[in-house]
């Protein structure tokens, strides 16, 4: 499952912009999975999911599978929380949630939240761009974001914002056809609700 994986290394090159954005020089910066969720179902969550820890929403809760439907022009688009990245050496905690038509992952949006970090939203922005070559400057979304097309033929479209002094990055993440202009309205969307 493409759309899995690139979550997964979306928090390895979370890790690392975090360390660099610090100048923090732990030897651990890759990112470990304290859980996996399982394979998601094909049932649809309600837009009223529990929020997580500290106050945060949890991911399923920002963007509706009805937005995501909207998006790429498919009806029956259901979600389900995705896997769970907490990584020890940044402080990032990761939740995710993965929507699906067909029996098929289509996207997934993914939140990471640094706790006990003084990252700048511009400063995520900068490592992120250092990191994926290519990428493009998106505007009107949080306080910074990105859009770019990585070696796994998958889309991002990522966006950082302060809330609540937290710094943030929100990012969603679906098959390469997905455009800046599909994405921009569902990272939009999470964004605002978070």
């Amino acid at each position: 499952m493409r759309i899995s994986r690139a979550i997964i290394l979306f928090a390895a090159v979370i890790a690392t912009l975090s360390a660099c954005s610090s100048g923090d020089t732990q030897s651990d910066n890759a990112a470990k999975p304290s859980s996996q969720a399982p394979a998601p179902s094909a049932a649809p969550s309600s837009s009223t999911a529990p929020t997580g820890g500290n106050g945060s929403k949890e991911p399923c809760a920002l963007l509706p599978a009805e937005a995501v439907g909207k998006a790429v022009s498919l009806q029956g688009v259901t979600s389900a929380p995705g896997p769970v990245q907490d990584t020890a050496a940044n402080g990032g905690k990761a939740k995710s949630c993965v929507y699906s038509a067909a029996g098929k992952q289509i996207g997934a949006l993914a939140v990471t939240r640094f706790e006990g970090k003084k990252l700048k939203p511009a400063e995520m922005v900068a490592a992120l761009k250092k990191a994926k070559a290519g990428s493009k400057d998106v505007a009107g979304v949080g306080e910074g974001g990105l859009y770019y097309v990585d070696e796994n033929k998958t889309a991002t479209l990522a966006a950082a914002e302060l809330v609540g002094d937290v710094p943030v990055l929100v990012n969603y993440t679906g098959p390469a056809k997905m455009t800046q202009e599909m994405m921009t309205p569902l990272v939009k969307t999470a964004v605002d609700a978070n």
